[in-house]
């Protein structure tokens, strides 16, 4: 008896934090082959590159993972990076995935997609009802871009290509860049060294009050496959006339929180001091997650738990930690 033939799944940016967790989790289920290709192996910013690879592979579905990702610092020195790289990984991805007749995709975007001042918690219908934070704003236009994308596939050729949006994430192969970072690397790594130099007190930017809600990676990768896989009619259902799902926890802590829980974590005694001359952020972003909830996904991975996770990961990787 000949065996069943897995599916084929692309996972694009299998390297970054996302996407390894994709493939992790993917991987558990044996009736699935999970390709990969690095950026030497494939620059997905190439257009005839791309389509080749597609061609060659005939993939059941798509995971887009892939894309330039920084902190406030990294995009606003690089904007037009950030612009153009983003608009041409989804590009050549997801077109060709329809030229080579991949039904289901998956696009990752990011909640900057939605206006600076959007209602809390953020719903779906805010995407484009105003402007946007303008330090990432070429990177979440790139973002809208691929979710309109997506759309337009569906409508035009019937494709099912959905789009999901995730909180603040975080978790093992997080970016540990010293100033390309985001809030919990950057916090697990000065208060590590507070600690390892005896140092009495960390300083942290802003009053500490702004309220930010975090995703553990693998619940992402989770939700995503949650999502990818659910049947079209419910996921139209819980859509509507939407193209894209929020992905999230629904909870939210302030940066002060969010800091003891990483001293406790670490085991760090001194003093937290907050330096209200820096800037805070918006004073608080939470997404609406209650159609991911309809969906039948929840999270499952505590901050507390993740965060911990985390610092474990980091303690066992130092000199290999991403810092690019």
């Amino acid at each position: 008896m000949t065996p069943e033939k897995k599916q084929q799944i692309f996972v694009a940016g299998h390297q970054g934090m996302v996407g390894s967790a994709l493939v992790r989790t993917l991987s558990q289920n044996k009736s699935l082959q999970i390709i990969v290709a690095t950026r030497r192996e494939l620059d997905l910013t190439n257009q005839s590159a791309v389509r080749h690879f597609f061609a060659y592979q005939h993939f059941d579905q798509v995971y887009l993972a892939a894309a330039k990702v920084g902190g406030i610092h990294a995009n606003s020195e690089y904007p037009a990076d950030f612009i153009y790289q983003n608009l041409m990984i989804q590009n050549n991805v997801i077109d060709a995935a329809h030229q080579t007749d991949v039904q289901k995709l998956l696009f990752l975007g990011s909640s900057c997609i939605y206006p600076k001042f959007a209602e809390q918690p953020i719903q779906e219908e805010s995407l484009l009802a105003g402007y946007l934070e303008p330090s990432n704003e070429p990177y979440a236009i790139a973002k809208i871009a691929g979710i309109k994308l997506c759309e337009s596939y569906n409508r035009q050729y019937g494709r099912d290509y959905r789009s999901v949006m995730p909180t603040n994430l975080y978790g093992i192969h997080d970016n540990f860049h010293d100033q390309n970072s985001h809030v919990i690397p950057a916090l697990i790594q000065r208060i590590h060294s507070a600690k390892i130099a005896d140092q009495k007190q960390v300083e942290i930017w802003g009053t500490g009050q702004a309220k930010r809600e975090f995703l553990y990676v693998d619940d992402m990768a989770s939700a995503c496959i949650h999502v990818m896989n659910a049947p079209f009619a419910q996921y139209q259902q819980m859509t509507a006339t939407l193209s894209h799902l929020n992905i999230g926890t629904g909870e939210e802590v302030t940066i002060q929180e969010l800091a003891q829980l990483i001293c406790d974590v670490i085991g760090y005694q001194g003093k937290l001091i907050f330096n209200a001359q820096k800037p805070d952020g918006t004073p608080r972003k939470v997404l609406d997650i209650s159609r991911l909830h309809q969906l039948g996904w929840q999270h499952q991975i505590s901050l507390k738990k993740g965060l911990a996770q985390t610092y474990s990961w980091y303690l066992n990787q130092q000199g290999q930690l991403r810092t690019v």
